[in-house]
């Protein structure tokens, strides 16, 4: 019996995190499926953060009552910014590209978020790159060549692969002429969404220190970006019927992504970040991509181009160079041996998959 139990606490990060991707796989069917019956994408930002913060807000008041700090007004404008930054850039534009191309398009090029932040914390002076070591050397090159495989799958679609589901499900196919003529624009609406929720990232690593309530972060940024999202969804939605949510994917699409891209999820990767480290929960983030192919394949009739699988593969190859250098940083023989020194955490993540994910970074 004592085996048992060993055995499956060893094997337990590694079910979580499976779990976790295919929780994180049905918010792109789902929030497909809502975009393609007509849902305004601002409307359903709104509903995700209003419910995102509901949910979080019941931990926050109990988890958090004692150590949460007072509201500042810089700290305040920060929260502001990250409403805007996440909610209303990053998932604005990103539902506005998956319109455009494919919820599995979509989930593949949302792996480029490591290297783009990587990118913008080196502008910011918060990563360092020191060229002769191997990790930056492994951290630079897998920025490229993650850069070089959204190039792949933005300029090169190639050939269809058909599948043996694809032909009975064609007729519920999401990427009809539109995505068809939109696709260049389309992914250039994704990366745009992954500048933003890097700069997310950055910004949240310098607020967190400030405010050192987690829960309650979140729970903020969540409302902030509810309440602004609202101002917008109130100018381009005048119908009541946009509005309107019945027992159907306008109502479960959501709940789904606000109880699941938020309050499972940000458990669950905090849960297996204090045994196994943020490189762990980043490592399993391909494992979403490939998931989202299958089903959008199989449930939207999603054509699958050979383009798309090129540059997954090459996304995928640059993630993981990424992840590699990021994980000699937090080797003891990458630390400073100063007691003072300052650890500046950056999160890290997939659109999925969210709140809790970090790399943490030493600055000397």
């Amino acid at each position: 019996m004592g085996e048992i139990i060993t055995s499956f606490s060893k094997a337990k990060p590694y079910f979580l995190m499976i779990f976790l991707q295919f929780g994180s796989a049905g918010m792109y069917i789902i929030s497909m499926v809502t975009l393609n019956h007509g849902m305004n994408r601002y409307v359903l930002v709104v509903y995700r953060n209003a419910i995102a913060a509901l949910v979080l807000a019941p931990f926050a008041l109990v988890l958090e009552r004692k150590t949460r700090p007072k509201m500042t007004f810089p700290i305040f404008l920060q929260i502001m910014v990250l409403g805007f930054l996440e909610p209303i850039l990053d998932q604005g534009f990103t539902y506005l590209g998956m319109k455009f191309t494919s919820a599995s398009f979509t989930s593949t090029i949302m792996n480029a978020v490591p290297s783009v932040t990587f990118v913008i914390a080196v502008i910011f002076r918060l990563e360092q790159v020191k060229i002769k070591e191997v990790r930056s050397q492994a951290k630079v090159i897998g920025t490229l060549v993650t850069l070089s495989g959204a190039l792949i799958m933005t300029l090169y679609k190639g050939p269809v692969i058909d599948l043996i589901w694809s032909r009975k499900t064609s007729h519920h196919g999401s990427s009809g002429d539109s995505s068809e003529k939109h696709w260049i624009s389309g992914t250039l609406l994704i990366l745009v969404g992954c500048v933003a929720w890097s700069c997310f990232y950055v910004l949240q690593s310098i607020t967190i220190k400030k405010y050192p309530a987690e829960i309650s972060l979140s729970s903020l940024i969540c409302l902030a970006g509810a309440i602004q999202s609202l101002a917008i969804a109130l100018a381009v939605e005048h119908h009541p019927s946009g509005w309107a949510v019945g027992w159907n994917s306008r109502l479960f699409a959501p709940l789904y992504s606000g109880i699941v891209s938020s309050g499972i999820t940000y458990y669950v990767q905090g849960l297996v970040m204090k045994t196994r480290g943020p490189v762990f929960v980043t490592a399993f983030n391909p494992l979403c991509m490939v998931i989202v192919t299958a089903l959008g394949s199989a449930i939207l009739g999603e054509q699958i181009h050979i383009g798309s699988i090129i540059g997954g593969i090459v996304i995928a190859i640059g993630l993981y160079s990424v992840v590699w250098g990021k994980s000699k940083d937090l080797t003891p023989e990458s630390t400073p041996a100063k007691v003072d020194h300052i650890v500046q955490e950056l999160p890290i993540s997939d659109k999925n998959c969210t709140d809790g994910t970090k790399l943490v970074i030493a600055k000397s």
